[in-house]
């Protein structure tokens, strides 16, 4: 896998400031936090999702995109899930974070780097790896409207 850098996070910065720009928009009505009943009682805080900015693409009908902020809270874990038929853009804003996805070997993110999840992919771990600071990630979704933005796996 090739981790690239993008130079003094430019497109978090830029997201976040358009984002901020943009008052106006109301957070997407089909995103929810991870926080699901085993997560909670298991040892692990889990992960929480932040919708920021929902908007249909004008020139790729039939997608909308989303961007979103991801907050691991010290040793947290985000329950295995998918994110359905979406393609998914990860930026490290903040601490490391290890992820793995099916089929593939986990790898530790830390700030300024990022990932994609191709459509259908199966995250099966996302997790701060400090027990002692925050983690937390930008995500950008590209996705069917009204698709959620994550689903975890079932128990």
């Amino acid at each position: 896998m090739i981790r690239m850098r993008i130079a003094g996070g430019l497109l978090a910065v830029a997201t976040l400031t358009a984002v901020t720009a943009c008052g106006n928009s109301a957070p997407a009505a089909h995103a929810h936090a991870s926080t699901s009943a085993s997560a909670v009682a298991s040892e692990h805080p889990t992960d929480s999702l932040k919708p920021l900015l929902q908007q249909d693409l004008p020139n790729v009908k039939g997608k909308t995109f989303t961007s979103a902020i991801v907050d691991f809270p010290p040793n947290a874990r985000a329950a295995p899930h998918r994110h359905g038929h979406a393609f998914t853009y990860a930026y490290v804003l903040e601490g490391s974070v290890r992820s793995k996805l099916e089929g593939k070997p986990a790898t530790t993110y830390h700030r300024g780097d990022h990932w994609v999840e191709p459509p259908g992919t199966h995250h099966v771990l996302a997790e701060n790896t400090s027990a002692t600071k925050p983690a937390k990630l930008l995500i950008v979704v590209i996705a069917n409207p009204g698709e959620a933005l994550k689903t975890d796996d079932p128990k």
